[in-house]
């Protein structure tokens, strides 16, 4: 029995549909869809245009260390937005995310979330038949 040290255990390798990153990153948005499901790829196959200005806009903000804020909840993520932090709007403020490779055919929308978790604690004055008659200060 050969005992194999930890550092010698390669980490698995991000593949998509048999593809490596970097030859995901290579591929036109176009090309790429091939490789989503048929929801996201109806999408990206009618809004290309509007995923690669979006690519373009936030490589010029990265060159101007600026942050990447966005409204557009519904883009589609393709391998060239892999790596890059982006701050997706939720309706109130924008929620920072940094895309990886296992969100590829998702959307931007998905990883920022509308609505809070709920904290329930006691019941607030007039919420109970006990409460109704206590004073309101």
């Amino acid at each position: 029995m050969k005992t194999e040290n930890i550092d010698d255990i390669k980490r698995k390798e991000f593949t998509y549909r048999g593809k490596t990153l970097e030859e995901l990153k290579k591929l036109d948005v176009r090309e790429f869809s091939k490789y989503i499901k048929s929801g996201p790829r109806r999408t990206v196959l009618r809004q290309f245009q509007n995923i690669e200005d979006f690519i373009s806009r936030a490589n010029v903000k990265l060159n101007k260390n600026k942050p990447i804020r966005t409204h557009e909840r519904s883009l589609v993520i393709v391998p060239e937005m892999v790596g890059m932090k982006i701050n997706i709007h939720d309706g109130r403020n924008f929620i920072p995310v940094i895309i990886m490779g296992e969100m590829l055919g998702h959307r931007l929308g998905e990883f920022a979330m509308t609505r809070g978790k709920v904290k329930h604690s006691k019941a607030g004055i007039g919420a109970t038949k006990g409460s109704k008659f206590k004073a309101k200060k």
